[in-house]
C-alpha cells in the first residue's frame, strides 16, 4: 500500500516538474519574441538618428548648398560611405564598453584569432563596407522608401542559402518571398513615377545592393555566431565593419574620386563636428543594442524566428523617421504615402512567412492553454 502511494506521489512530482519546465520554455520563447522585435525597433531608430546625425554641423554644409568644393561622386558615396563608418565606429565603442564592463574584452582579443572570430570578420565586411554603407546612401538617396527594400536580406538570405548550402526553400518560404518582392515593387512603383526624382531610382537601387550584401552576411555569420557568445561577437563585428570602412573603404572611394587623402580630411572634420556627434553617438547606441538584441533573441526563438523579428524593421524603420524626422523636427520629405506603409507592412509580413511557419505559433498558443487548463 505504502509503495502504491510513493508511486503515486513521484509521479504527481514528475508531472510537475515536466508543467513547470514547459511553462518556463514558454515564458522564454516569448521573451525571446519581445527582445527580437525591439531589435527591429531600435534599428528603426538607428536609422532615424543616424540620418539626423548626417543633417547637422558640417553635413548640412555637405548636403546643403556650401558643398565646399566637393564632387557630386564625393556627395553621394565619400560622404555617405563616412556617415555608415563615424556610426559603425560609436557603435563599436558602445559594445566594447560593455565587454569591458562585463569581464569580457580577454574573450574578445582571444576570440579575433579564431576561425569563428574570422568567420564573423569575414561577414562585417560584407555587412559594414558593402551592405551599411548602400543603406546609410540609399537613404540620403530616397529617404525612408528605401528601407523596406533593404529588408529584401532574409529573402535574398533563404535563395542564398538553398544555392550554397542546399537549405530547405519549401513552398511557404517561397510565399514569403514573393510577397517580399511584391511589397518591392509596390514601393519601387511610387519611387520610379514620372515626378520622382533621379536620385530616389538610384537610391532604392543602391538600398537593394544592401540587401544583397546583408543576405550574404547572414548566411556566412550563421556558422560563426553559433559558437561565438553574442556579445562578444557583436563587438567583433562592429570594430571590424568601423575600422574596415574608415580605412579600407573610404581609401578606395577617394582613390575613384581623385584623392585618397580627402576622405581622411572629411574624417577629421566629421569627428570634430559636435553637434552631429552627439547624435552619431545616440544612432551608435541604437545599432550596438539593435544587433545585440537581435543575436539574443536568435539564440532564444531560433535564427529563423530571429530573422523574422528583426526585420520589423521595415516598418520601424519609417515609423522612426517620420516621427523623429518628419514630426519631431520638422524635416521635409519623410512623409510617407498609404502604398509605401501598406508595402512595408507587407514586407514585414513576407519576412515572417519565410521565417517561421504561422502555424506552429498557434500550435505553441494552443499548447500553453492546455498546459494552464
Amino acid at each position: 500500500m505504502n509503495e502504491a502511494i510513493s508511486v503515486v506521489q513521484a509521479a504527481n512530482v514528475d508531472s510537475s516538474a515536466v508543467a513547470a519546465k514547459k511553462k518556463l520554455s514558454s515564458q522564454f520563447f516569448k521573451k525571446g519574441i519581445t527582445i527580437g522585435l525591439l531589435s527591429g525597433l531600435t534599428y528603426g531608430m538607428f536609422s532615424a538618428f543616424l540620418t539626423l546625425g548626417m543633417s547637422k554641423g558640417v553635413w548640412a554644409d555637405w548636403y546643403g548648398d556650401n558643398t565646399a568644393g566637393l564632387s557630386a561622386f564625393a556627395i553621394v558615396f565619400i560622404v555617405g560611405a563616412l556617415g555608415s563608418a563615424v556610426n559603425d565606429i560609436c557603435s563599436a565603442v558602445w559594445a566594447l564598453i560593455n565587454v569591458g564592463i562585463k569581464g569580457k574584452l580577454g574573450d574578445f582579443f582571444r576570440t579575433i584569432n579564431t576561425t569563428p572570430g574570422r568567420m564573423i570578420m569575414l561577414a562585417a565586411l560584407l555587412g559594414g563596407p558593402i551592405a551599411n554603407v548602400s543603406y546609410v546612401v540609399g537613404i540620403q538617396l530616397a529617404g525612408s522608401m528605401a528601407i523596406p527594400i533593404t529588408a529584401l536580406c532574409p529573402a535574398i538570405g533563404a535563395i542564398l542559402g538553398r544555392v550554397l548550402y542546399k537549405q530547405e526553400l519549401n513552398k511557404r518560404m517561397m510565399l514569403g518571398i514573393v510577397i517580399c518582392v511584391s511589397a518591392s515593387v509596390m514601393i519601387g512603383s511610387v519611387g520610379i513615377g514620372a515626378d520622382a526624382a533621379d536620385s530616389v531610382v538610384l537610391g532604392l537601387i543602391i538600398a537593394f545592393v544592401a540587401a544583397l550584401g546583408w543576405g550574404f552576411e547572414g548566411v556566412i555569420a550563421g556558422y560563426g555566431s553559433a559558437m561565438v557568445d553574442s556579445e562578444v561577437g557583436i563587438t567583433i563585428r562592429q570594430v571590424t565593419s568601423g575600422l574596415a570602412n574608415l580605412f579600407i573603404l573610404l581609401p578606395i572611394l577617394g582613390i575613384f574620386g581623385g584623392s585618397i587623402m580627402q576622405p581622411f580630411s572629411l574624417a577629421g572634420q566629421a569627428f570634430a563636428s559636435s553637434s552631429a556627434m552627439i547624435w552619431f553617438l545616440v544612432s551608435g547606441f541604437f545599432a550596438f543594442i539593435s544587433f545585440m538584441w537581435w543575436y539574443k533573441g536568435n539564440s532564444m526563438t531560433g535564427a529563423a524566428l530571429g530573422m523574422a523579428t528583426n526585420g520589423t524593421y521595415s516598418f520601424f524603420g519609417p515609423l522612426s523617421c517620420w516621427l523623429l524626422l518628419g514630426v519631431i523636427f520638422g524635416m521635409e520629405g519623410w512623409e510617407l504615402s498609404m502604398i509605401e506603409w501598406a508595402a512595408a507592412t507587407m514586407m514585414a509580413i513576407g519576412i515572417f512567412v519565410i521565417a517561421v511557419n504561422p502555424m506552429d505559433l498557434f500550435k505553441k498558443k494552443e499548447d500553453s492553454a492546455n498546459e494552464a487548463a
